[in-house]
């Protein structure tokens, strides 16, 4: 027979090795939470009354090639204008209100050619907010 003496049962947890890899993460978290930085939340004021959507000067583009511009924001009115009249109307409007939008309109029947010059001229002349304006599908 063998002298081994029987095991005993053990009813205890040895916790030093927790303990240890808790104290490792405490210092890692002493040591990295100076160096976060919070983000900067810019929340409104109260009473900070929202400004209006200004409405849009629009150009439409008719079949012939003319030029026509109303501004929606005051008379809605439209009249004739040629390309230089076109960015100095725009551009002096703009001045008076940075952000009023300008949208694009063409007849179906235009070329895009045409579209995307008008385009190009009001966007080398340093218009803003340039766009084009669509008519929603009918569905």
């Amino acid at each position: 027979m063998s002298l081994r003496r029987p095991r005993k049962f053990m009813n205890q947890i040895n916790v030093v090795p927790y303990i240890d890899v808790m104290l490792v993460l405490l210092v890692i978290f002493m040591v990295t939470a100076p160096l976060i930085n919070p983000g900067q939340i810019e929340l409104p004021q109260v009473g900070q009354a929202l400004k209006p959507p200004v409405a849009p000067l629009e150009v439409t583009i008719k079949k012939d090639q003319s030029l026509l511009l109303r501004d929606l924001a005051h008379s809605g009115s439209q009249f004739r204008v040629s390309f230089d009249e076109l960015v100095d109307a725009v551009r002096g409007k703009q001045d008076k209100n940075p952000d009023q939008p300008v949208v694009i309109a063409a007849d179906k029947d235009v070329r895009y050619e045409e579209v995307l010059k008008v385009m190009d001229v009001l966007q080398r002349n340093q218009v803003k907010k340039v766009g084009l304006l669509a008519k929603p599908a009918q569905g």
